[in-house]
């Protein structure tokens, strides 16, 4: 769903019009339809238009925040960092990474006060996730097989996004993209895992 869909559907919901809404944001209606449209990917006063529809400019941008098209209330209790893939290599040295000026991300599901976002780069998880998706990692959840998890090489500073496999008592990190050259990477004492995917927010 894109960000034009996600703001017709909740005005609708909201039982407002184009002409409602627009004045209610300030903006010409001939604008919010070209928003409507899909025309303008990234309006400016996404902020405005996430407190007129009752929502929040996670949800209106990357679909967090808001689920089955219904405001989510007390649950959305973290507010969590995005962070870049060299941070989160080092992310098990948490004090070592500044989170105070990153731009930060509601988590509608239940998750630890450690957890982070990424935006996901590379086409390796493709075609589940896409780059530059959202993803919401919790360090604290456990990673079992098949889960989705950020891990750190320890012979690179950053973090990868792959997902886990064990078998017969040897774990893999292995990429979901059929045509990626690395399809299985064999974690043998030289991986870190750094935390379990716990939700995820498609791109525009």
């Amino acid at each position: 769903m894109s960000i034009g869909e996600r703001i017709r559907n909740k005005r609708k919901s909201l039982g407002l019009t184009q002409a409602a809404l627009s004045e209610m944001v300030g903006i010409a209606q001939q604008s919010l339809q070209s928003i409507e449209s899909g025309k303008i990917e990234k309006p400016r006063r996404i902020m405005e238009l996430a407190k007129a529809l009752e929502t929040t400019p996670e949800y209106l941008q990357f679909g967090v925040g808001d689920l089955d098209n219904a405001s989510i209330g007390p649950e959305l209790k973290n507010k969590l960092p995005l962070i870049s893939w060299v941070q989160a290599g080092a992310w098990t040295d948490i004090q070592e990474v500044s989170t105070l000026e990153a731009e930060h991300f509601l988590c509608p599901v239940n998750c630890s006060d450690k957890s982070f976002v990424l935006r996901v780069q590379g086409v390796s998880m493709e075609p589940k996730f896409d780059d530059g998706d959202l993803i919401f990692v919790d360090p604290e959840a456990e990673c079992i097989h098949g889960s989705f998890v950020v891990a750190r090489l320890d012979d690179d500073n950053q973090a990868t996004f792959k997902q886990l496999i064990i078998e017969g008592g040897q774990k893999f990190l292995k990429a979901l993209n059929p045509n990626w050259p690395e399809q299985l990477v064999p974690i043998n004492g030289n991986c870190t895992l750094v935390g379990k995917v716990v939700f995820t927010g498609k791109s525009l």
